[in-house]
């Protein structure tokens, strides 16, 4: 907890430090007028915010760097056109942050070109010169330590660290470039001991711990111990797998080999927390230190392009992973990483043929043919999907706990696709996977409470489901639903419309709120009800069934039951 108030603290400290950040906001005067579009420095000013929030740092910073060129000496346009270049990884961002001698990243950015150039006394001072607190708690040991390293002081960078090793707060973190500094300056038993230090501290497996660790296990003789810290990595992040083969024969390869990648771990390591924090403005601007000192960073990368895949940015995401070459040993997470963003990007076809390549490419590895059949699922090509999920099963010769997934998968295309025997044997082989998982508990519940089966038991694992997700819109009205079902309709109708209030815009949920609100005798409420259904894009079936209720025949009046 005492980890997680700080990084909060240190994410508000970056508010302060990246005041700039704020040109995001499209409502601090970003927004275009059809009636005055002002010009000059005031324009292009308008127009450099205006891209900042559009996801285009690097017109940003022309539009931006333009108004400067104009009025060179207002220190606001010079560090809004300063955080446009880091941004945009544009060279000028260096000329600016002479220009900036109170931000600290700015000074980040000088140390780098200092390090770069291999004037690693500035950057020490540099460093220092930085005020400790908030972020720089983390950031300034590590930084000092590494340029302490590149001159070959490797026991004052120890010292530097040691502190930091002995207090609790993030000590792992500290411990393992500690760890590393120790191996790059020939010091074995340290390395070893601050390693088990860290390895201890932080449990959580990561890809870069993993990575970091395994390297050094391998050139210690800890071949056990290799296999052990991938197994665990494979655990906890089953999309790692497809690249396990190359990290498992690349283990000896040193992920950190010089100072300068020291330097640009230290900024990874504080962009990984500040995302964890839900802080993405503030990561991009610590990978792209990171970046500035190691381009071709291939998990910096990727972290930043799952930044910008969540801020809806996917074409600016597949510029990021361009640079990684195809004998990365990440090279197959980031092959289906790129199909995904095509695939966002709205490219679909193109997304398909990469994904099939992928799968050439990597024939024992069931993930590329899971990520195309939900690409297939998703345009409801039903039958095709259930082909690749097929494939991608026959690839998983004993099926884990993590596996539930594909049979969850292919259920729903089967389901879909009008097999419901077949889907419900996938249902039951997922819920032997996973048998407390929700989504599974939710789909074949429902779907038995839809077709009036098995009532008892659905609701039971229906009430499990939301036992675990007591805020989830689906599954509340799928509790809702089977009360329906089962001749409930005041406890229905209590919890449809708790359902209702969790998704307001969705068309069966609106739609089953009606069809309590009818049996309750609540008739002008159900109307109202299914036809706002109508106007939350229903699926043509489901909107045929809304018209029928809202004009039914004489003779038989709305059907409820079978919504």
């Amino acid at each position: 907890m005492q980890q997680v108030r700080i990084l909060r603290r240190a994410a508000f400290l970056a508010l302060s430090l990246l005041s700039a950040c704020a040109a995001s906001d499209p409502s601090a005067g970003g927004a275009r007028s059809d009636r005055f579009i002002p010009t000059g420095v005031a324009g292009d000013f308008l127009a450099g915010r205006f891209a900042l929030a559009e996801g285009d740092p690097n017109t940003a910073a022309t539009d931006l760097l333009r108004a400067v060129a104009a009025s060179p000496h207002d220190q606001e346009l010079i560090l809004q056109a300063f955080i446009a270049c880091l941004d945009a990884g544009r060279p000028e961002a260096v000329q600016l942050a002479r220009q900036l001698p109170d931000s600290q990243v700015a000074q980040l950015v000088l140390a780098n070109a200092s390090a770069k150039a291999g004037n690693w006394t500035d950057a020490e001072r540099r460093f220092r010169a930085m005020a400790h607190q908030g972020l720089t708690q983390l950031l300034q040991p590590l930084l000092i330590a590494w340029a302490q390293q590149a001159e070959g002081r490797t026991g004052a960078a120890l010292a530097t660290l040691q502190p930091s090793i002995d207090s609790q707060r993030f000590r792992g973190i500290f411990a393992l470039h500690g760890a590393m500094i120790a191996d790059l300056g020939n010091k074995p038993e340290e390395a070893g001991r601050l390693y088990k230090i860290s390895q201890s501290e932080l449990p959580e497996p990561s890809l870069r711990l993993a990575q970091i660790l395994a390297s050094w296990q391998v050139r210690s003789g800890q071949r056990g111990s290799v296999e052990h810290t991938f197994a665990v990595l494979q655990t906890a992040a089953p999309d790692i797998s497809i690249a396990m083969r190359a990290l498992a024969a690349n283990a000896a390869t040193r992920p950190v080999a010089r100072p300068a990648d020291g330097v640009a771990e230290a900024y990874f390591t504080l962009a990984a927390a500040l995302r964890a924090q839900d802080a993405g403005d503030f990561a991009m601007i610590m990978i792209r230190l990171a970046l500035d000192m190691r381009p071709n960073f291939a998990a910096a990368r990727l972290l930043a392009a799952d930044i910008l895949q969540s801020q809806h940015h996917p074409e600016l995401a597949l510029q990021m992973l361009a640079p990684i070459p195809a004998n990365d040993v990440l090279d197959g997470v980031v092959r289906l990483r790129r199909a995904a963003l095509t695939a966002q990007a709205g490219r679909d076809s193109e997304a398909m043929q990469a994904l099939k390549r992928v799968v050439a490419d990597y024939p024992d590895s069931p993930l590329p043919d899971i990520q195309l059949g939900d690409l297939l699922r998703a345009k409801k090509r039903y039958p095709e999907a259930i082909v690749a999920y097929n494939q991608a099963i026959a690839r998983i010769p004993h099926p884990e706990h993590a596996d539930w997934v594909v049979f969850y998968d292919r259920g729903i295309a089967l389901e879909r696709d009008h097999q419901w025997h077949k889907a419900e044997a996938d249902f039951n082989r997922a819920l032997q996977l996973a048998p407390d998982q929700p989504f599974v508990l939710n789909y074949l519940g429902y779907s038995w409470a839809d077709m009036g089966h098995n009532l008892s038991r659905a609701r039971s694992m229906i009430e499990k489901a939301a036992q675990r997700r007591p805020n989830d819109g689906a599954i509340t009205d799928s509790l809702g639903w089977v009360m329906f079902r089962q001749g409930e309709i005041d406890e229905a109708v209590k919890t449809l419309e708790r359902a209702a209030e969790l998704e307001p815009e969705d068309a069966t949920i609106n739609g089953h709120l009606g069809d309590a609100y009818w049996a309750a005798g609540r008739k002008i409420e159900a109307q109202y009800q299914w036809r706002r259904a109508l106007t939350l894009n229903p699926g043509a079936d489901d909107a045929a069934k809304l018209e029928a209720k809202l004009n039914p025949s004489p003779t038989r009046g709305p059907v409820v039951s079978d919504q």
